[in-house]
């Protein structure tokens, strides 16, 4: 932590509300309205862990090393762990394995998926290599945190939306199948001759997200016709919160997923490798991800909208795989097969 360079102070920053874990706990309300008007103003939020979430705090700090252990794995060994022939984004994605822009640019980073239900024994045991086997009990521990964080939100997101007692958080049950994952990833330096997107801008798929980052390098594009990409400052002792596709969905709008990039970290921490790490949560498997029923705060939707039918599993991997040539070929170069609710988080009206 202490060879980090700081973070640049003559970057455009992203304006994301602080707030705090404690004071959401303790249902105060104020804080509680700042929740709200994050989610459906911007989607992001830093959210204070520092006290209650000391273990959460803890638990990433160790799983920090553990990425940095796990990617100095020979390359030909990690390669054993990517089973995207079995059509599944679990496990290992070697770097420049999806496409980022409509120029047909590939990603710079790597990334390792560990399926929730895997770890907590309710689904596929996929083989993994033993840095990542020896720490089970570690990644179940931060599985749990990070879940309890989300269950929290969600329970106020259900209140807010005037939603009958634990709808979203049926939507959403450990013990189900679902697509919750951890996710290890490093983006080494780039040659500052040749800097390119990291990952390309996309919004995320499923419900609630809890990053972890030590460098900058994580851009969001407010909304708006004229709106510019912006820096998200990490702040020690806080993760940063993202809302994705389903709740948008499920909302019809009322809830933002937005969209962002990540790009090689501004000033001097560019000549830095940038590990990041993420816990996604998602809707069950079987959820289908359509407006919510009973609620008189839902907008309806347009008159004539008929809903896609798609369930969260599908939709997942649609948007996890869409874009990979070497599952889809030529068609991973057309991001629009793979587009979530990106125009909804704009919010741009059509010409």
């Amino acid at each position: 932590m202490s060879s980090i360079p700081p973070f640049p102070n003559n970057v455009s920053t992203a304006p994301l509300l602080r707030l705090s874990l404690s004071k959401l706990l303790n249902r105060e309300s104020d804080e509680v309205s700042r929740f709200t008007s994050a989610c459906e103003d911007l989607g992001f939020f830093y959210l204070d862990l520092q006290g209650p979430g000391d273990a959460i705090l803890d638990q990433s700090s160790k799983l920090f090393d553990v990425g940095e252990e796990l990617f100095q794995l020979p390359l030909e060994e990690k390669k054993k762990y990517n089973f995207e022939h079995l059509k599944t984004y679990f496990g290992y994605k070697s770097m420049g394995a999806t496409v980022v822009d409509g120029k047909g640019n590939l990603d710079r980073n790597e990334f390792y998926n560990v399926s929730k239900d895997d770890i907590f024994e309710i689904g596929t045991k996929w083989p993994a290599p033993d840095v990542i086997e020896s720490r089970r009990d570690l990644l179940k521990s931060f599985m749990s945190s990070a879940y309890s964080i989300v269950t929290l939100l969600l329970e106020l997101l259900n209140e807010h939306l005037h939603l009958p007692d634990g709808t979203l958080q049926s939507l959403h049950r450990l013990e189900a199948r679902g697509g919750d994952q951890v996710r290890f990833i490093k983006a080494p330096p780039q040659p500052m001759d040749d800097q390119q997107i990291a990952l390309g801008e996309h919004t995320d798929f499923g419900s609630v997200t809890v990053l972890f980052n030590r460098l900058g390098g994580l851009q969001i594009l407010p909304p708006g016709a004229d709106a510019e990409w912006c820096y998200v400052k990490p702040l020690p002792g806080h993760a940063i919160i993202n809302l994705g596709d389903a709740l948008v969905k499920f909302t019809n709008g009322l809830l933002r997923s937005n969209i962002h990039r990540v790009v090689a970290p501004p000033g001097e921490q560019a000549s830095h490798t940038r590990y990041s790490l993420v816990y996604f949560n998602r809707p069950e498997d079987s959820v289908i991800l359509r407006r919510l029923e009973n609620s008189d705060r839902i907008p309806p939707l347009a008159e004539n909208t008929t809903e896609e039918e798609v369930t969260s599993k599908d939709w997942i991997l649609r948007r996890a795989m869409g874009s990979r040539p070497t599952v889809h070929g030529k068609d991973a170069y057309d991001l629009s097969r793979s587009r979530g609710t990106e125009a909804l988080s704009q919010r741009v009206q059509p010409a």
